[in-house]
C-alpha cells in the first residue's frame, strides 16, 4: 500500500509566518508539523510515501526529510503547481500509486489516541479488499466541514455504514466531520479522473467519497472518546496543537509522532541508525527522548 502526504497550498491563514516558509515546516512544539501526518502513515505500516507540495516548498521539505532512509521508509516528491482540490492528489500521484491501494493524510492534520494503530490497520485491510474508509470526529460547528451521516453498528469501534457525505452543509445531518485522512482501494486515480470541479472550481474529496458511497464501497471509522484530531492550519489551532503535544510529552515523558521512534519499534531502523539520529539532533529535547528510546528507557 502507498501513502500520500498532501502538503500543498499557500498557508494564507498563517500569514505572515508562511510568507517565507511552508506551513508544514512550522513547529508544533518540538518537531516540524509534517512529522505528524508522516507518522500517521507510518503507524498504518506504510513505507512508500509521496509528499506533494508547492513548487517553492517541495525543495524545503525534501531538505528536511531527504529520501526517508533515516526513517526506514522511501520518500518521493511531486509538485502541485496550483491547488485545485484534495482529489487532485491522486491524479498527480498516479504514477507513484500504480496499481496499489493508497492512503492520504493532509499535511496539517494531527491524530493521537490509544488504539489508533488498530483503526488504521482496519482501514488498510478494507482498502486492500476494495473498500474506501473515511474517519469521523465530533465537532460543534459541522457547517464548516465535510460531514458524514452513518448507521451505527453493534460496536462503535467497528467500521460503520455511511449513508451520505456532504461538503459544508447548511443543514448538517450529523456532527461528525470527515477529517483529513482517507484510505482508498486500487484504481483511485481513475476514480479521481471522473471528479468534476465544484462551484468553487475544486476537485472536492467529498465528491470522490460520494462516488465510492454510490458504489457501496465506503466505510467509516469514528475517532471517538480518547482520540484527538487537530487541523493546525490557523493560529489558534496551531497554538492548541502545540499546547496539547507539550502537555502529553512532558507529563508522559515520551514523544508524539516521532518518525524515528516509530521506525525503530517497527524494526525498520536499527540501533546504529537511531544513534545517528540522536547525534543529529544533539541535546535538544527531541534528541534526548530518542536517546532514551535507544537506551531502552522508553519501550512503548
Amino acid at each position: 500500500m502507498k501513502g500520500i502526504v498532501l502538503a500543498g497550498g499557500a498557508g494564507t491563514r498563517l500569514y505572515p509566518l508562511t510568507l517565507v516558509t511552508s506551513k508544514q515546516l512550522l513547529p508544533v512544539y518540538d518537531k516540524p508539523m509534517i512529522f505528524y501526518p508522516l507518522s500517521t502513515l507510518m503507524l498504518a505500516n506504510i513505507r512508500e510515501i509521496l509528499i506533494i507540495s508547492t513548487p517553492e516548498d517541495t525543495p524545503r521539505i525534501e531538505d528536511l526529510l531527504g529520501d526517508g532512509s533515516k526513517f526506514g521508509i522511501e520518500l518521493s516528491y511531486a509538485v502541485q503547481e496550483k491547488p485545485e482540490g484534495l482529489a487532485q492528489a491522486f491524479t498527480i500521484g498516479r504514477e507513484f500509486i500504480g496499481d496499489d491501494a493508497c492512503a492520504m493524510v493532509l499535511g496539517d492534520n494531527i491524530f493521537y489516541g490509544n488504539g489508533l494503530n488498530r483503526k488504521l490497520s482496519d482501514a488498510r485491510k478494507d482498502a486492500e479488499k476494495g473498500k474506501a474508509t473515511i474517519f469521523g470526529y465530533y465537532v460543534e460547528d459541522p457547517k464548516r466541514f465535510g460531514i458524514m451521516e452513518f448507521e451505527r453498528g453493534d460496536s462503535r469501534t467497528d467500521s460503520l455504514k455511511v449513508i451520505s457525505v456532504e461538503e459544508k452543509p447548511k443543514q448538517p445531518k450529523s456532527n461528525y466531520a470527515i477529517v483529513g485522512l482517507y484510505f482508498y482501494p486500487k484504481g483511485v486515480s481513475d476514480m479521481a479522473d471522473n471528479v468534476t470541479p465544484s462551484a468553487r472550481g475544486e476537485l472536492e474529496i467529498t465528491t470522490l467519497n460520494d462516488m465510492y458511497l454510490q458504489e457501496g464501497r465506503l466505510n467509516a471509522q469514528l475517532l471517538g472518546r480518547g482520540y484527538t484530531w487537530m487541523d493546525a492550519g490557523t493560529f489558534d489551532s496551531l497554538k492548541k496543537a502545540t499546547d496539547f503535544v507539550s502537555m502529553i510529552e512532558q507529563y508522559q515523558g515520551m514523544t508524539i509522532s516521532s518518525p524515528e521512534e516509530i521506525a525503530y519499534h517497527l524494526g525498520w531502523i536499527d540501533d546504529e541508525m537511531l544513534a545517528q539520529s540522536v547525534k543529529r539532533y544533539g541535546k535538544s529535547p527531541y534528541g534526548e527522548r530518542l536517546k532514551a528510546v535507544l537506551e531502552g528507557k522508553v519501550v512503548i
